[in-house]
């Protein structure tokens, strides 16, 4: 995708990019829109955690060039957890359900949303155990990316989310739609 907003194929974007040191270098980014709340997701009843020494010998599922991946590979994948990608989120879900794999990790509303409330997911929850953060990886939270020489478009952003978020109107969606804090502190 930066690429193609480099390229001019489209002025902003906006999927749940997180703002981090390596994309900084080539794109700029807009004020927080959400917390990056990354999650395992494991079968009900599933001992598995988030850390190297539980999914040892263990399939995770990841999306493909994601940040996910790269945490996974930097604190999994060197320690004996097989760590496979996947060129889209949806194609994880299935492999998870058949058993080739035996956890996934994305983005935590991404996963409740669009697995776990639907009846394919009901079998399956987010995994207990230790946090999965590492702000090198996953930054402050996920932007909107605007090219490098776009600050119009950067501060009309902006604007838009300060409003939303002074007014009470995020809060407001937020509650309709998460049981926990999406924009974290």
């Amino acid at each position: 995708m930066i690429p193609a907003l480099q390229a001019r194929k489209f002025d902003a974007i906006n999927s749940s990019m997180s703002k981090n040191e390596q994309r900084l270098k080539v794109i700029d980014f807009t004020s927080k829109l959400y917390a990056p709340i990354e999650a395992l997701v494991v079968k009900k009843g599933s001992p598995l955690v988030a850390t190297a020494e539980s999914l040892k010998g263990k399939r995770v599922g990841v999306l493909q060039g994601s940040t996910q991946e790269t945490y996974a590979r930097k604190y999994w994948g060197g320690n004996g957890v097989d760590i496979v990608p996947y060129q889209t989120q949806d194609l994880i879900w299935p492999d998870l359900i058949a058993g080739r794999i035996d956890a996934a990790m994305a983005f935590a509303p991404q996963a409740d949303a669009g697995f776990l409330k639907t009846p394919p997911g009901k079998d399956f929850v987010f995994a207990q155990g230790p946090a999965i953060k590492d702000d090198s990886i996953f930054g402050p939270g996920v932007s909107i990316g605007v090219r490098k020489d776009d600050t119009a478009l950067r501060d009309a952003i902006n604007g838009a989310i300060d409003s939303l978020r002074k007014d009470g109107t995020y809060d407001k969606i937020a509650k309709k739609y998460f049981n926990f804090n999406i924009y974290g502190s």
